[in-house]
């Protein structure tokens, strides 16, 4: 038996700061260690607050090992096994120095070791056990982490500006407005963009006149920007709205938090400091990207410039030009994107009409569908009672070629009833075609009578101060074969716009002639509006 009075041991504790909920903290794991082992010949190694994942992290550890191996110390007290190793480097070299004999013994609060061959192999497992354990909590945080980066919320100490929310789920706290430098950084990035301002002369600003200061932390207490810190404010996506997961994977993500500047703002920022910034998301949305074709066939494109006047002024271009990837000599020229809308602009105001034409169209169609829907509504009544007699037929020629009156085929043979059967079968088919086409008529009709007038009515107010999103949809409406030729845009129309465009001002000069509305000729006026749209009036 080993006689522990003549062995040196050392007290060794460890504290993880990948985890601060620790189930014995330092202090805890050094006086229960001294009330269990108070017999023992114990020296003091510095506490450790470092995790021991990764081998060779640890300075205190490593100090120890090499006591060890210089026959300083014989034995080892801690609170289990785990506190010694996490990794299998580490495992191995205790196990090792077990087999040399240079460390005689190990002592745990919470774990009883034996140094026989069996012993040695139960520590391993033991040590092999929290290794499967650090891996699986490192996966289950990376998964947590992951999971909460695509529901559109950064992981760690949020930027200068936010703040982390205590509240809610551990791995689940939003990212909000720090209500004491939200401003504060926003007057930062305000002052940049008049473009009157050097780094230097900006980072005085900041903290002589706005007074922004660093929060304090474990490392630092409140303090000044420094350049440093000033530049990675300026250059980080973050206070646009997006941000890198994992970082340094290229992988931008949206964030959910309030977007304190944008992209354009962050752009001419970067351009201001003479640089382009960190890597960050291609978000550029172009309205016309994807649209538009070069006469060569290749896609259009759209490519986003700034220039710097003299009086510091930023002026931001978006020009749209061939991709030339199907033929590298294209010589189609660009055109500018304030020249592009306003020739989508001109075509939408060919369309436009008045709420007052509006109304009198919609109200004429409706009238010219209304003498209609009475014809409609018997052709809908004969073909549905056609429709369900040739239903019954169908049942009562099943219910006679199964009668027991027909069991030798006395009443009907098989061969005239599957004649008698796909004949009604078809019949029953085409009435039942026939009234869905009746029902997509009408539906067809309200799409291309409302929708259209509607489209028409308001299009060009809805371009003109639409989003890109609403832009792109408008354009995109307007026809298909979209070329862009000698700088101007060539739109083959859809139905219906091709007719409201060709025949409105026919069509208008018309509608001025129903006033009044109670004249004796507006039946006759009627059959010649619907003339003008023929696809609109059925």
């Amino acid at each position: 038996m080993q006689d522990n009075k003549k062995i040196k041991y050392a007290l060794y504790c460890r504290k993880s700061t990948d985890d601060e909920r620790q189930v014995l903290s330092l202090d805890s794991q050094k006086s229960e260690a001294l009330k269990r082992f108070n017999d023992l010949d114990i020296s003091f190694l510095p506490d450790e607050a470092v995790s021991a994942f990764k081998p060779y992290k640890r300075s205190v550890f490593n100090q120890l090992i090499e006591r060890i191996k210089a026959g300083k110390i014989q034995g080892i007290v801690a609170w289990h096994p785990d506190r010694l190793s996490r990794n299998p480097i580490d495992a191995a070299q205790i196990i090792y120095l077990l087999d040399l004999g240079l460390l005689k013994d190990l002592k745990f609060c919470s774990y009883n070791f034996d140094n026989s061959p069996e012993g040695k192999m139960m520590l391993q497992i033991v040590m092999s056990q929290s290794k499967y354990s650090s891996d699986k909590l490192s996966k289950d945080v990376k998964r947590g982490i992951d999971k909460k980066a695509s529901m559109g919320w950064r992981s760690g100490k949020a930027p200068l500006g936010f703040l982390n929310t205590k509240t809610g789920i551990r791995g689940e706290q939003e990212i909000h407005k720090d209500p004491e430098t939200f401003d504060l950084v926003r007057r930062l990035f305000e002052k940049m963009l008049t473009g009157n301002y050097t780094g230097p002369a900006l980072l005085q600003y900041v903290n002589d006149t706005l007074g922004l200061r660093m929060p304090a932390n474990k490392k630092f207490s409140m303090r000044k920007l420094r350049t440093s810190g000033l530049y990675r404010i300026l250059t980080n996506p973050f206070y646009y709205g997006w941000f890198e997961w994992p970082i340094r994977s290229g992988n931008w993500m949206p964030g959910k938090h309030k977007p304190m500047i944008s992209e354009a703002q962050f752009d001419r920022i970067q351009f201001l400091l003479g640089r382009k910034g960190r890597p960050r998301p291609k978000t550029h949305k172009f309205a016309y990207t994807g649209l538009i074709k070069c006469p060569c066939g290749a896609a259009i494109t759209a490519e986003e410039k700034f220039k710097k006047q003299k009086n510091g002024k930023v002026h931001q271009y978006i020009y749209y030009h061939c991709t030339r990837k199907i033929d590298p000599s294209c010589t189609q020229k660009s055109v500018e994107v304030k020249e592009l809308e306003k020739q989508i602009e001109t075509v939408l105001s060919s369309l436009s009409i008045s709420e007052k034409f509006q109304k009198w169209a919609l109200k004429y169609l409706h009238e010219v569908r209304s003498g209609e829907a009475q014809t409609r509504e018997q052709i809908i009544a004969t073909k549905t009672k056609a429709y369900e007699k040739t239903t019954k037929q169908i049942d009562g020629l099943v219910l006679a070629y199964t009668s027991p009156q027909n069991a030798q085929n006395q009443i009907m043979s098989e061969e005239e009833y599957l004649g008698i059967r796909s004949r009604l079968l078809k019949d029953k088919n085409e009435l039942f075609a026939d009234l869905n086409v009746q029902d997509k008529e009408t539906e067809n009709w309200i799409e291309l009578s409302e929708r259209t007038f509607n489209f028409a009515r308001y299009a060009r107010a809805w371009f003109i101060n639409g989003d890109i999103e609403t832009k792109k949809a408008i354009f995109s409406s307007l026809g298909s074969d979209l070329l862009l030729e000698d700088r101007k845009v060539a739109i083959n129309m859809r139905k219906p716009f091709n007719f409201i465009f060709e025949g409105l001002s026919n069509a208008k000069n018309e509608l001025e002639r129903l006033e009044p509305l109670e004249s004796v000729e507006i039946a006759n006026r009627i059959d010649t509006f619907s003339q003008q749209f023929p696809l609109l009036s059925g």
